[in-house]
């Protein structure tokens, strides 16, 4: 009851939309597609070369991407983001599938991984600005808090569900059969994605995309982030928090992990707990479809969630270590969720893709130079005193959330 009552007259539920259900069908099955895909491109690396080499194929597709982050938003908003996704996905599917048929004839080494890889990350450039600024175009403003947890909920089941569903297809036939099926996947979203209708932007909205150059569009979106009350810090809280995230939950656990001899298994568990409280904050989402206070409950959520992360450093057991684990999933997953939220809302949808791009090149190309700080910082001086230095910065993206007046005083439309 307490859910429907944010849902203006005449406006239906976006979990109740088939035209939103479509494009949730579309885009979960592009990210199963991608997490099969990652998965038998490791697979496929490794047995083709040497771990260093695996590993220059596995980050090849991380240049481009940061390189063309910002003017794949330009695309985006100028072409239209449900063009931009349609073609992304079907090159996507060209290039998996061509690997997988070259895989399955012959064995032609680490090359076509590499140009894979590479093509991925481009196409990647252009494909996250446009997926970000697609839901504004299928829903209502007013809807758009609720699609962020259908997404987040989408993003849980493809992590969940990807990584088995590869490791079937490389013990069945190989990484050719793996990548196979990721090209399959990514083709069932793109006839889901032509049958979903778009709403046209406000006459006044239009301005924002239709500038006299590619360049200009670019300047102006830059300028347009820099400019507005909310969206500016709330960048700036994205980026310290994610930056004091990513190192500790990622290189940090693996060295925590073998630190205390809990072994695979027990980081598996520790993720798997993550994993379960960030999708519980997605649920929540989805289910009320609006939190009130949305900036405070940001701010607040990214402080008590660093506070976790100093806290994983330091919990005696595993069942102590997956206890955190769903603390801060669920605390960091309500922030992300609440985060997204704002970012959809705040923005004018003819900036969106560049919005997004900004937003994705923080997360995206940056905090990725995190986990091997982490790791050198951590062989210098331990798990404790790192974790506590990166639950210290993360920290500092709630104190932004809060300090920042337009920004802790954000809401979610009703």
């Amino acid at each position: 009851m307490a859910s429907t009552l944010t849902i203006a007259a005449g406006e239906r539920a976006a979990h109740r939309d088939g035209n939103v259900l479509r494009w949730l069908a579309a885009y979960t099955s592009s990210m199963v597609g991608d997490s099969v895909y990652y998965l038998a491109l490791s697979w496929a690396a490794v047995q083709a070369g040497t771990p260093s080499q695996a590993g220059l194929v596995m980050t090849a597709s991380a240049v481009p991407r940061a390189l063309l982050m910002l003017g794949g938003g330009v695309v985006a908003d100028r072409l239209g983001p449900r063009r931009v996704v349609i073609g992304s996905d079907a090159v996507r599917c060209a290039a998996v599938l061509a690997v997988a048929a070259l895989l399955f004839l012959t064995r032609p080494g680490l090359w076509p991984l590499a140009l894979l890889a590479l093509v991925f990350g481009t196409v990647d450039a252009v494909f996250v600005p446009a997926v970000g600024a697609l839901p504004a175009r299928v829903t209502s403003r007013g809807q758009l808090a609720r699609v962020q947890g259908m997404r987040g909920l989408a993003i849980r089941f493809a992590s969940v569900v990807g990584g088995p569903l590869g490791g079937l297809g490389v013990a069945l036939g190989g990484a050719a059969a793996a990548f196979g099926l990721a090209g399959l996947l990514i083709a069932v979203s793109v006839p889901l994605l032509v049958s979903v209708r778009i709403r046209e932007l406000p006459p006044d909205d239009t301005a924002g995309s239709r500038g006299g150059t590619a360049w200009a569009d670019l300047v102006s979106g830059l300028g347009y982030v820099r400019r507005h009350r909310v969206l500016a810090p709330l960048m700036l809280a994205i980026a310290l928090g994610d930056l004091g995230f990513v190192g500790p939950l990622n290189v940090g656990l693996t060295l925590l992990s073998d630190e205390r001899g809990w072994g695979a298994a027990g980081m598996g568990w520790v993720l798997a707990g993550f994993g379960v409280g960030a999708g519980a904050a997605s649920l929540l989402l989805t289910v009320r479809g609006r939190l009130p206070h949305a900036g405070r409950v940001a701010g607040w959520s990214i402080l008590a969630g660093s506070v976790a992360v100093g806290g994983l450093a330091f919990a005696p057991t595993v069942v102590a270590a997956v206890g955190t684990a769903l603390l801060i999933g669920l605390l960091t997953g309500l922030s992300g969720a609440m985060c997204g939220a704002l970012l959809q809302t705040q923005a004018d949808p003819a900036y969106l893709g560049r919005v997004t791009a900004v937003a994705s090149l923080v997360s995206l190309g940056l905090t990725p130079l995190s986990m091997p700080l982490s790791a050198v910082a951590i062989g210098a001086w331990g798990t404790g005193p790192v974790f506590v230095v990166s639950a210290v910065l993360c920290g500092l993206g709630g104190v932004v959330a809060l300090c920042v007046r337009d920004l802790r005083r954000a809401e979610l439309p009703r």
